[in-house]
């Protein structure tokens, strides 16, 4: 009797799919702050499903967009702790954690993406990821929401439009310098809470993706959208170094190439979108506003020192070697 058991038991067995018996030996979290309509989602998800297959499916990663696990400062803790394997934070609010990384936040910095892409997957990238090492953070790749533009209740054309203006950055000094370097009164709120301090007018303006304004609807309570380019809002593709050191080198290798091979795949998704934002927006209520060239160049100029202002922070010869290359690329 016990025989035939274990020869149905065994049968039942064979009839599985192959791999189905075998379980992840490191099942991983990785959270973000972007809703599931975000090419950051779709490029987690999608990473979750090549680490899978390229392991053989020894490692399991489950994707938590939203902020589920908590702010984007409460989930890079819990990476320096351990407990959160991946956090895909961005770069402003890790510069508690590595003040260079400020760099990518600079106003007007990159002249385009294809430069501002080349630059930070480059030596200056590597450089600023590293300096998380020492901080239990493992930093591998960029992502990104894509260039930042403002929105604002008036028509912002020239920097003394901002004057005592109330603006909602991130928790970045960085940030939080550029707009009072035009006057204006920089409140640090976080994502979440955004809409509601429009709405309620705790804020009278803000800064962000197309991609951020079109999934927070802050379009419905703003009645100008500016495309001013201004900033960069970069992604940190991040593993927690007390997770990451104790995994084999293979296996170590295909969480970090993929990280870094679905940078394009991320990048791409988000001008794939961001062609159908600004209609969006425009449906929504919001007027577009389009800078004159001679417009940019009054903001750049405005905001220009608080490059000279962070420049001992960011690192100056790093920010040397920064312009340096964005020049070569430029010719």
């Amino acid at each position: 009797m016990l025989f035939r058991a274990l020869a149905l038991a065994f049968s039942l067995m064979l009839l599985l799919p192959a791999g189905a018996m075998a379980a992840a030996k490191w099942n991983m979290k990785f959270g973000h702050d972007m809703p599931e309509d975000s090419a950051q989602h779709v490029a987690a998800l999608k990473y979750a499903e090549l680490v899978k297959e390229r392991t053989k499916g020894q490692v399991e990663v489950k994707v938590f967009p939203a902020q589920q696990l908590g702010t984007d400062p409460e989930m890079v803790q819990q990476a320096q702790m351990g407990t959160l394997e991946i956090v895909l934070p961005p770069t402003a609010k890790i510069s508690g954690f590595a003040p260079a990384l400020q760099l990518a936040d600079l106003p007007f910095l990159f002249p385009t993406k294809e430069i501002c892409y080349q630059v930070l997957d480059g030596p200056v990238g590597d450089k600023l990821l590293a300096m998380l090492e020492s901080k239990g953070l493992k930093g591998v790749s960029f992502w990104e929401s894509g260039f930042k533009q403002m929105t604002a209740n008036k028509p912002i054309r020239k920097p003394e439009d901002f004057a005592g203006m109330k603006v909602r950055v991130m928790e970045s000094p960085i940030l939080i310098a550029q707009y009072k370097q035009v006057k204006a009164n920089p409140i640090p709120i976080d994502f979440a809470e955004t809409y509601n301090a429009l709405q309620q007018g705790v804020v009278e303006a803000q800064e962000n993706p197309l991609v951020s304004i079109v999934n927070m609807k802050f379009y419905e309570v703003q009645k100008y959208t500016m495309l001013s380019n201004h900033g960069f809002l970069g992604y940190a593709f991040l593993f927690s170094k007390k997770v990451y050191d104790g995994l084999p080198a293979d296996i170590q290798k295909i969480m970090r190439d993929t990280a870094r091979e679905l940078a394009s795949f991320e990048r791409q998704d988000t001008a794939r979108r961001e062609g159908g934002y600004v209609e969006r927006i425009k449906k929504g209520g919001s007027q577009i506003v389009e800078f004159t060239p001679q417009e940019v160049q009054a903001f750049s100029k405005a905001f220009l020192p608080v490059h000279k202002q962070f420049e001992k922070v960011v690192g100056e010869e790093l920010l040397k070697e920064a312009y340096a290359h964005i020049e070569k690329l430029r010719k």
